[in-house]
């Protein structure tokens, strides 16, 4: 198993670990600070440093199976299972990630509609959005969406367990991907006084570290399905 070093604390850049296995699907370690590509967010990039001062680039980070371990992928050779590694972010893109999935929650407020489908990209995201033929202005919800960011509201999280999930179906927002149970707990991310909901993913701790953001697009994605882009100003 891996400890999942990011859902303590984001913003940790660097750790120590170990190798416990290693195959052709990639390094587990003992602990991580890279969060796995899962729940539209893609998996993290960095450097890995040995021993010997061998510096090697994890070119993506998935699950495993059974969700229980983390790979880390990489072009080349692998180190020996036992080696203790150094760990490094590539923290401006992770950085500009958090602060598009911080955005997208703020945006499934402005639009109070089921979504549908997301992705999150490097600077920008979208979502899709389930509602019937409807009008969506631009810049309506640019602005809205900017308010928003601009109440430097503080964003946090916390657990509940899947029974209290379940008697509180109104908190999960997506259709498409499910928060995931059977661990007995699920993770909550709150945006003070404006948002609540399930979310595994990796955020800034204050909507005001987001800055602005533009709407860049509103797409016509099927007879109820609308997208919304929007991207880091």
């Amino acid at each position: 198993m891996t400890d999942l070093l990011f859902r303590e604390d984001a913003y940790l850049a660097e750790a120590i670990a170990t190798i416990i296995a290693a195959d052709e699907a990639g390094m587990v370690l003992d602990r991580t600070i890279f969060y796995p590509r899962g729940g539209g967010q893609p998996g993290d990039r960095g450097s890995m440093t040995l021993a010997d001062g061998g510096v090697l680039q994890i070119e993506d980070t998935v699950y495993g199976p059974d969700r229980s371990a983390v790979l880390h992928q990489i072009g080349g050779a692998l180190p020996a299972v036992g080696s203790i590694v150094t760990l490094a972010l590539d923290w401006p893109l992770r950085l500009s990630r958090m602060k598009i999935h911080t955005a997208l929650h703020l945006l499934s407020v402005v639009v109070p509609y089921p979504v549908s489908g997301g992705a999150i990209g490097d600077g920008d995201g979208r979502l899709d959005f389930d509602l019937p033929e409807a009008s969506l202005d631009r810049d309506e919800i640019a602005a809205r969406l900017n308010a928003m960011i601009e109440q430097d509201a503080v964003v946090s999280d916390r657990w509940i367990s899947d029974e209290e999930l379940i008697a509180n179906p109104g908190l999960v927002k997506t259709m498409s991907v499910k928060p995931p149970m059977g661990s007995g707990r699920v993770r909550l991310v709150e945006i003070a006084g404006l948002d609540l909901q399930p979310c595994g993913g990796t955020h800034v701790r204050r909507t005001g570290e987001i800055g602005k953001v533009m709407v860049t697009g509103i797409e016509k994605k099927g007879r109820q399905n609308r997208r919304v882009r929007i991207a880091l100003g």
